[in-house]
């Protein structure tokens, strides 16, 4: 399969390296000149994921057009962060005459508007059955760099695409299981992040094990329940792209939202977190929307809200704890 690659961050190359591996041609598009330069005379992503070789079948190209030259394209994989989804599609839009096949695997909602990246590609081509799907689960990148085991979740608006594409993209360290759920895969992706700052947040306080089980089981009860209230499947839920994908942000060290909830624990200003980690955390932009979403639907999500309360207190330890207590101790009810 030729794939036309949209993001050189680490995911970005990640899934590049992946796919090249297994046989796949990639063109992987970086908008900085300067790196996307240094990547294709030097074979390495020194920036975003150093120590690991670009295979031969990976070009890199700072020209976007070089993605669909000749028409190359049988696949267009989009890994840039969520909140340039809309500007990356109006582009695609503006290049492809035919319907290649778009799949994202970034997690999140749209700022301002919340919307899912389904309904954002709805948008811009005018057309809800545009051939369109998701990448989701426990991936960090890294470990797919690594081609360590791995299991995800591809949903599509076409369960016939799903299977197709996942029949074309797996290998034998990167198993995928096909999904018709687009908007459960999609909803456990962005919210996962939330509760991994709670969960860092909680961790850096130095709650324990039972502590953190707790806020786990809780937060999949919280995200579920608006997935599902906003069309989801509730087993979904239960899946890779569910409880698979909480368990790793949550409680894995290279997850950058675990990381932000750490350092708020410590008493350090978001900005300050945000500036020094270097990479996007999508959960800092997913909470204000999870939390809009939750009054559309009118669903609870004290987690969420409690991580949105400690944003505007970030900078005081003291005024952490106080947020993390009130939430754990919050009022008996029926589970």
């Amino acid at each position: 399969m030729k794939i036309s690659l949209l993001g050189a961050g680490a995911w970005g190359t990640a899934l590049a390296i992946l796919f090249a591996n297994s046989g796949h041609s990639v063109k992987l598009w970086c908008r900085n000149q300067q790196l996307a330069q240094q990547m294709q005379n030097q074979r390495i992503n020194n920036k975003l994921l150093p120590d690991f070789i670009l295979p031969k079948n990976i070009a890199v190209t700072a020209n976007f057009d070089d993605l669909f030259v000749d028409n190359f394209a049988d696949l267009i994989l989009i890994a840039t962060p969520t909140a340039a989804l809309r500007s990356n599609l109006e582009l695609i839009k503006s290049k492809i005459t035919t319907q290649i096949p778009i799949l994202w695997a970034c997690k999140g909602f749209e700022t301002q508007s919340s919307l899912l990246p389904h309904q954002i590609v709805s948008e811009i081509f005018d057309n809800p059955n545009y051939p369109m799907a998701v990448l989701s689960g426990p991936s960090f990148a890294q470990e797919v760099a690594q081609s360590q085991p791995t299991a995800v979740s591809l949903a599509a608006n076409d369960i016939n695409l799903a299977q197709n594409l996942a029949n074309a993209l797996h290998s034998e360290n990167f198993r995928i299981y096909s999904n018709d759920d687009l908007i459960g895969v999609e909803v456990g992706g962005a919210c996962k992040n939330v509760l991994a700052i709670a969960t860092g947040i909680c961790d850096g306080l130095n709650f324990k094990f039972n502590t953190r089980a707790a806020l786990i089981t809780r937060g999949l009860a919280e995200i579920a329940r608006l997935g599902v209230t906003m069309g989801g499947k509730h087993q979904t839920f239960l899946g890779l792209s569910g409880i698979g994908d909480i368990l790793l942000t949550c409680t894995g060290d290279l997850s950058r939202n675990r990381q932000v909830g750490l350092q708020l624990a410590q008493g350090k200003t978001l900005s300050k977190i945000l500036q020094d980690l270097g990479h996007v955390a999508e959960g800092v932009f997913t909470a204000k929307e999870m939390f809009n979403l939750s009054q559309k639907y009118n669903v609870e999500v004290p987690i969420c809200q409690s991580v949105m309360a400690a944003f505007e207190k970030s900078g005081d330890a003291n005024n952490i704890k106080d947020i993390a207590k009130k939430l754990l101790m919050r009022t008996i009810k029926a589970e």
